[in-house]
């Protein structure tokens, strides 16, 4: 068995198996139904049956990873002509088709920042990557089989002890390095779990974790910089349809001390994160770090500058830093798109009164962001 059997995606020749199980799964037409049937069939045993005979129709001849990822793509251009008002990207020209990299990006929504990521270099002559995802969110087998059909691999975050923990990270990393070397790039995020507050900076912790593949060099970091074409990249919402989930979240954690997360909420943040209206997004890409870095706290600043500085600022960014009283914020050079400001303000109208400011936060911190690490992004053109 293959030291990385347990983390893996699927290889081609597991296809047909996974992709057959898949469709007999209940969860899927239902879900399925909300991407792609008429309103009035959505939620209907009728739309389900119908849901799953195109289903089956669809995935009958699969037979590859490649296959899966391109059917995946018709469906994800069809929504994001339905959540999103523009897709725009910068900084993807610079990056060679014929190279790989390991993007390292900031987290704000479970899914879609990495399949915003793969459709996009998808589409500019890339091949896809793989991409990180913690195994709390693969204790649905529908979505670990979809995960791991769509190239993600596992990190794994609910082992105990501090020799078992140091080897699954070690097994993380060698993967990693492994797929690089074999020409496959690499999606991670900057931090374990999602920025709810808007707050992105880079756990020094994450990149101790890729730099240990690295040991036998002398500084571990630095071969990690050297040898990994690591890529800061930068996406930015208009709109974030989980705003008002993470808010309460917020708001318990402050006034309880913790947070219990039901069983179902992590897959139910994943289909809201796609489903919802996101008004503009845009994602950056950074040029491949390069310097001197003697420790992971370093690269991580850099790396957060980078990250910092890609962010697109949007009107709801700006309306909210100065509903938060953040005077010295002037009006955003980026038009105003009322649809996307009327979604923003009715989160606004919905979120309780105590939770509001943690709602306001999560988009003003893309601003205070900024100033503290003293960057700013130019404006967006659509």
């Amino acid at each position: 068995m293959s030291e990385f059997d347990s983390i893996r995606p699927f290889y081609d020749h597991e296809v047909p198996a996974v992709v057959a199980r898949v469709v007999k799964n209940p969860e899927l037409p239902r879900a399925a139904a909300k991407l792609v049937m008429p309103d009035p069939l959505q939620g209907t045993s009728v739309g389900e049956w119908v849901m799953r005979l195109v289903l089956r129709l669809k995935t009958r001849n699969l037979t590859s990873v490649y296959e899966c990822q391109m059917l995946i793509a018709e469906y994800f251009e069809n929504l994001m002509d339905e959540t999103v008002v523009a897709l725009t990207s910068s900084g993807l020209e610079s990056l060679s088709t014929d190279a790989h990299y390991l993007f390292i990006s900031n987290h704000r929504d479970i899914v879609m920042d990495s399949s915003l990521l793969n459709f996009l270099i998808h589409n500019a002559g890339h091949d896809t990557c793989r991409s990180a995802v913690g195994d709390n969110l693969l204790t649905n087998e529908l979505a670990a089989d979809l995960m791991r059909l769509n190239k993600s691999f596992v990190v794994e975050r609910s082992v105990v002890g501090a020799r078992a923990v140091h080897k699954s990270l070690s097994r993380t990393s060698a993967y990693i390095r492994e797929s690089l070397r074999e020409g496959v790039s690499i999606w991670i995020a900057q931090r374990e779990g999602r920025s709810k507050d808007g707050w992105d900076r880079t756990a020094p912790t994450v990149l101790k974790m890729l730099s240990l593949a690295h040991k036998d060099e002398k500084l571990a970091i630095q071969a990690l910089v050297d040898r990994c074409a690591i890529v800061p990249v930068s996406v930015s919402y208009e709109v974030d349809p989980c705003a008002l989930r993470k808010a309460h979240e917020l708001f318990a954690t402050g006034r309880d001390g913790h947070y219990d997360k039901s069983a179902e909420e992590d897959l139910q943040s994943i289909v809201l994160g796609i489903l919802g209206k996101k008004g503009r997004v845009h994602v950056h890409f950074g040029n491949p770090i390069k310097g001197d870095f003697p420790n992971a706290e370093e690269l991580a600043n850099t790396l957060d500058r980078e990250i910092v500085h890609g962010i697109r600022v949007f009107p709801t960014h700006v309306h909210a830093a100065q509903a938060l009283g953040d005077v010295a914020v002037e009006s955003s050079s980026t038009p105003v798109d009322a649809k996307a400001m009327k979604l923003f303000e009715a989160q606004i109208e919905e979120c309780p009164q105590p939770e509001r400011p943690f709602l306001l936060l999560q988009y003003a911190n893309v601003l205070r962001n900024q100033a503290e690490l003293g960057e700013t992004t130019g404006t967006l053109s659509i």
